[in-house]
C-alpha cells in the first residue's frame, strides 16, 4: 500500500507553502501561531520516544522554514516569543556531539517550500515513508534529517535571525548618522539633501529619512522656514514606504503626527500640495524648488499658490497628517501584532 499523508497534514503543507512563498491564502499570523504552539506542546512529551524524536525533527525544520516570514512580515512580539521559546526548547533536545553522519550527509541548500514538505512529513511514520518515496531517499538519507547536529544548526540559525529581527522591528533605531548628511555646518537643515535621499529608493532610505524627520520635529529644533520641508519629508517617507514600516519606526512617526491639530479651518480654496501630489517625482520637484529655486526652477506648484502663507497653513498640515495617520493604521492591519506591540 502506498504511504500517504493525512488530510490535515496535506492541508498544513498547503497553508505553510503559501506563506513561505509569500502568497498566503491562510491567515499567516494565526497559522504560524498555531504552528509555534504545537511545537511548544511537543516539548512536553518524551523527546526520546519515537513520537518525540519525530516531532523534534519536524517542528525544528518547520520553524526554521517559516522564521523568515515571522522576522519580516508579521510585527507581533507574542509570535516572536512563541517561536523563540519553541526553538530554544528544540535546540536543547538536539545533541550536536552525537552526529555520526559522513561528511556532506546533512540536507543542504533547502528551499523553504521543500523544508515545509519535509518538516510536516517528518512528524509521522506514514509521512516519512511518503516523503522518502516521493524524493527517492534511502534509509540513511532520511535518517540525516534526524541528526542532532543538523537540527541544532537549523535551530541556531533560526534563533539568530529572529533575535536580530526583533531588535530591528521593535527596538530603538539609530538614525544619528544622518545628522552628517542633513545638517549643514551652521546647523541648518538641508531639505534638498533629504529629498535627494528619499529619491534614491534603491537605498531603502524612506524609513530612515521619515524617522529622522519625525525625531527632529519632536525636538522642536527647527527654524520657521524648515518646518514645512521637514514635515513633507516625514510625510513622503511614510507615503513611499509601501510595505509598511515596523513599530521601531512607527512609534516616533505617530508621535510627530500627533502634534498636528486636526481640528482647524481656513478660507483658502486650495493649498500648494494639492498641485504637487500626483506623483513622487512631482512632489520632489515641488519641495526642492521651495528650498532651492535657483538650482531647481521647475515646480508643479503654480505661482498663485506658492506663497509661504499657503505652504504653512494649518489646514494643509492637518490634511497631510490625516493621510499619514491613515497609512500608519493600514500598516497595523497589514502587519498584525497587538496594539501594545506598536505603542511600547
Amino acid at each position: 500500500m502506498t504511504p500517504t499523508l493525512s488530510a490535515d497534514h496535506r492541508e498544513l503543507i498547503a497553508d505553510l507553502s503559501g506563506i513561505v512563498s509569500d502568497y498566503p491564502y491562510a491567515d499567516p499570523e494565526s497559522t504560524l501561531a498555531v504552528l509555534a504552539g504545537d511545537a511548544g506542546e511537543a516539548l512536553g512529551r518524551d523527546a526520546t520516544s519515537p513520537e518525540g524524536s519525530r516531532e523534534r525533527t519536524g517542528y525544528t525544520i518547520l520553524l526554521h522554514a517559516t522564521c523568515w516570514y515571522v522576522s519580516s512580515r508579521i510585527f507581533s512580539k507574542s509570535l516572536f516569543a512563541s517561536y523563540v521559546q519553541a526553538l530554544e526548547g528544540l535546540r536543547a533536545q538536539s545533541d550536536r556531539t552525537a552526529c555520526a553522519c559522513p561528511a556532506g550527509a546533512h540536507p543542504a541548500d533547502l528551499d523553504s517550500e521543500y523544508e515545509v514538505e519535509a518538516g510536516v512529513s517528518m512528524l509521522t511514520e506514514a509521512g516519512r515513508a511518503a516523503f522518502a518515496e516521493d524524493y527517492g531517499l534511502d534509509e540513511d538519507e532520511l535518517a540525516a534529517f534526524d541528526c542532532g547536529a543538523f537540527l541544532a544548526d537549523l535551530a541556531d540559525e533560526a534563533l539568530g535571525r529572529l533575535r536580530e529581527a526583533h531588535q530591528e522591528l521593535f527596538g530603538g533605531i539609530d538614525v544619528s548618522p544622518l545628522d552628517g548628511k542633513f545638517l549643514r555646518d551652521d546647523d541648518h537643515i538641508d531639505i534638498v539633501a533629504m529629498q535627494e535621499a528619499l529619491s534614491r529608493s534603491w537605498e531603502d532610505n524612506t524609513g530612515p529619512v521619515a524617522l529622522w524627520s519625525a525625531r527632529r520635529w519632536l525636538t522642536g529644533q527647527l527654524r520657521d522656514e524648515e518646518r514645512i520641508g521637514v514635515f513633507l519629508c516625514l510625510w513622503m517617507g511614510i507615503d513611499q514606504s509601501y510595505g509598511g514600516l515596523p513599530p521601531s519606526y512607527a512609534r516616533d512617526l505617530a508621535a510627530a503626527l500627533d502634534t498636528i491639530d486636526l481640528d482647524v479651518t481656513c478660507e483658502h480654496p486650495q493649498h500648494p500640495w494639492s498641485t504637487a501630489d500626483s506623483t513622487v517625482r512631482s512632489r520632489h520637484r515641488a519641495v526642492v524648488h521651495l528650498y532651492a529655486p535657483d538650482d531647481h526652477p521647475d515646480t508643479p506648484v503654480p505661482a498663485e499658490l506658492s506663497a509661504r502663507e499657503l505652504w504653512e497653513c494649518p489646514v494643509q498640515y492637518a490634511q497631510l497628517a490625516r493621510e499619514a495617520l491613515k497609512d500608519l493604521e493600514g500598516w497595523r492591519t497589514m502587519r498584525g501584532g497587538d496594539d501594545e506591540d506598536w505603542e511600547d
